[in-house]
């Protein structure tokens, strides 16, 4: 492989070869491409659009209700962490040759169905088959948002003295995909009920709701900052918005919190592939990372606990650079960007030992 990490490149090659040359420079992109930023600014006139771009990610083997709805939430959370309703989706499929009609029919009306859910009118796309193409990735996709100018918040608006919230727990993406594609595992360790219910955390991997919600506390006079938590999970948010808005976090160990179906998850998979998972490290797509000013707290966690959505403050923002985790016991320690996302070594050593006949 050269060397090469599978998934997004890292910022020196963003810094390096793409932030350099971005075509014509335009006054009206407010908040242009940066690296730990999953969304674009651009006014027109009284109006700002959040525009994101991603590709079409569809998995079979997680069946097409769950791939189509999962597809639709990937792409809507990222218009959503700027606290503005995704309104416009313009979609490219490229198909492989494999797929059905009978199996894009089955697709098509998923995505339909999610988007209709979350009010969001698909405006314009291409599709097509074409040799070379596979799955996961099956072309690709800009969702847009509409507001008023200035109305939005970016992981760079964190502030010192901003608390620190966390929805849901970590490693919520990483149970998800495992207890879908795997229950096996999990039915010969805690049996087939606890299997078929953790099935349940793959519809948890959204942060559409969290952050609609939380955008109800005011937009920068609330809310200062969001970002979901997806490769290098919940360390990798934080130093996202750490390093976005210039400031340090201080994260407190025992307020750190993970749901039980999903530490039970990430227990299993690592004891039968022997990986040991830091779940703080691990993809958590559905984990939502936020600053909230601190007259906004009690409203903001009631607010999302009135939605069924489990938050608490886990930190605070300080002065300074970096993460930094404070011990049980007092005690403090640097908490560095991970090297590398868990979830990838402990999926492909699953599948591995399955198809081995090893497990």
């Amino acid at each position: 492989m050269g060397g090469n990490v599978i998934g997004k490149v890292s910022r020196k090659v963003f810094e390096e070869i793409i932030y350099p040359r971005l075509g014509l420079p335009d006054p009206s992109i407010k908040v242009g491409p940066k690296f730990g930023v999953d969304f674009t600014v651009i006014e027109l006139g009284n109006k700002d659009l959040i525009v994101e771009v991603d590709p079409v990610f569809v998995v079979p083997e997680y069946g097409w209700d769950r791939s189509s709805w999962f597809a639709v939430h990937i792409l809507a959370s990222d218009v959503a962490v700027s606290g503005v309703p995704p309104k416009y989706l313009f979609i490219d499929l490229n198909l492989p040759l494999s797929m059905s009609e009978d199996e894009f029919r089955t697709l098509w009306e998923g995505i339909h169905k999610a988007c209709t859910e979350l009010g969001i009118s698909i405006a314009a796309g291409h599709t097509g088959r074409y040799g070379g193409v596979d799955y996961p990735m099956i072309g690709g996709a800009t969702m847009v948002g509409v507001t008023d100018k200035g109305n939005y918040v970016t992981p760079e608006m964190a502030e010192p003295g901003d608390a620190v919230i966390m929805t849901k727990g970590a490693a919520v993406e990483t149970a998800g995909i495992l207890a879908t594609m795997f229950p096996d595992v999990l039915e010969r360790r805690f049996g087939p009920r606890f299997a078929e219910e953790a099935r349940n955390i793959f519809w948890l991997q959204s942060v559409v709701k969290d952050a609609l919600t939380l955008a109800k506390v005011g937009l920068r006079t609330g809310v200062t900052a969001m970002h979901d938590a997806t490769e290098y999970g919940v360390w990798g948010a934080l130093h996202d918005v750490a390093e976005a808005s210039g400031v340090g976090i201080v994260v407190h160990e025992e307020k750190l919190f993970m749901r039980e179906d999903v530490r039970k998850v990430v227990e299993a998979f690592s004891s039968f592939t022997g990986i040991d998972v830091d779940p703080y490290a691990a993809i958590s797509e559905g984990t939502l990372i936020a600053t909230v000013k601190p007259s906004k707290v009690e409203e903001a966690l009631k607010l999302l606990r009135d939605e069924g959505i489990e938050a608490e403050v886990i930190g605070e923002v300080v002065e300074g650079r970096g993460v930094k985790l404070v011990r049980e016991d007092g005690s403090e320690e640097e908490v560095r960007v991970p090297e590398k996302d868990p979830f990838w070594e402990v999926f492909f050593k699953t599948l591995d030992i399955i198809k081995g006949g090893e497990g």
